[in-house]
């Protein structure tokens, strides 16, 4: 029988994600496709060292532990060709990471088999591949190079996932008026709206899902994935964020409206496994202490038009 991509939560993951391929991603852009290609086949039974989003993925396939039903299923989506991915494999044997589906595109682009794979959520370092599967209606955003926050020695009970809110969780409307109008009108709106929901951004359909899994332990203290709300919004504008995740019948675990106060040691607290922002100057400073990743805009939504 064939196996339902529709029941887990579905992670696509680019190999330079996963894995640090910073070195072999220098030969291919000065170098060219042919030495990058003979690299890897001379090199692969050599064991990547782990990317930015290694920990991340290691904790969600240790939710499958947890329950006899698969609750997650992590897809390498590559544009690696197949005769230079058995490095790529032969690493996630050594790790014992519970990875057996592919998808590897030769170098064509990957967001047209997103939806074939029914992907929740794609991780990758190229920014062409993001801004084509958000486009496309899939929550995406590029992985901060960095080092994997990783601690060998301690397992990981809880996934702690951090979201900023507009343009992230939400849709760009509001950010859309403080970028045009100012911080004054942005509020007044937001008093004004407080009831209104904002609409669904990006990442909302994410944050459902894994609200989803969250729903089937017993109890919030015993779910595996706690999530975090970490936005530049304040009061007053605080009020329609709270009212939209309670429209929406979806739940964050802790919420931090910090008025232009630094995400960087909000997260570092949180102990934030991946944190997701529309913005470089967020995204930038929290990858120095946890994994981070930008959310590009939407077509046809960017505030900054």
């Amino acid at each position: 029988m064939a196996y339902d991509l529709s029941e887990p939560l579905v992670i696509g993951i680019s190999s330079r994600a996963l894995f640090n391929l910073e070195q072999e991603n220098k030969i291919f852009e000065e170098q060219g496709l042919s030495e990058y290609e003979a690299y890897q086949v001379q090199h692969e039974k050599d064991v990547l060292a782990k990317g930015s989003a290694f920990q991340l993925v290691r904790a969600f396939l240790n939710l499958n532990t947890l329950q006899e039903k698969r609750l997650v299923e992590v897809i390498v989506m590559s544009r690696n060709s197949p005769n230079t991915s058995l490095r790529i494999f032969n690493s996630i044997a050594h790790y014992g990471l519970d990875i057996t589906r592919a998808a590897l595109t030769g170098g064509a682009e990957i967001a047209p088999y997103l939806k074939a794979f029914r992907t929740d959520l794609f991780l990758s370092a190229n920014q062409d591949d993001v801004k084509q599967a958000v486009d496309g209606g899939v929550a995406a955003a590029t992985i901060l190079p960095g080092s994997p926050h990783d601690n060998p020695d301690s397992a990981v009970n809880q996934i702690h996932i951090a979201f900023d809110g507009d343009a992230v969780l939400f849709a760009a409307e509001a950010e859309r008026i403080y970028r045009h109008e100012g911080i004054d009108a942005f509020q007044e709106n937001e008093r004004e709206k407080a009831d209104i929901p904002l609409e669904r951004g990006p990442f909302a359909n994410f944050l459902t899902a894994v609200a989803h899994i969250q729903s089937l332990f017993p109890s919030k203290e015993a779910a595996p994935i706690r999530t975090a709300l970490v936005t530049s919004r304040n009061a007053p504008a605080h009020e329609r964020a709270v009212k939209t995740l309670r429209y929406w019948g979806v739940r964050v675990d802790e919420a931090f409206f910090l008025g232009g106060v630094s995400k960087k040691d909000v997260l570092s607290a949180f102990g934030a496994h991946i944190f997701f922002d529309d913005q470089h100057i967020h995204a930038g400073p929290a990858s120095e202490v946890v994994p981070a990743a930008v959310v590009p805009y939407r077509e046809g939504d960017d505030p900054r038009v």
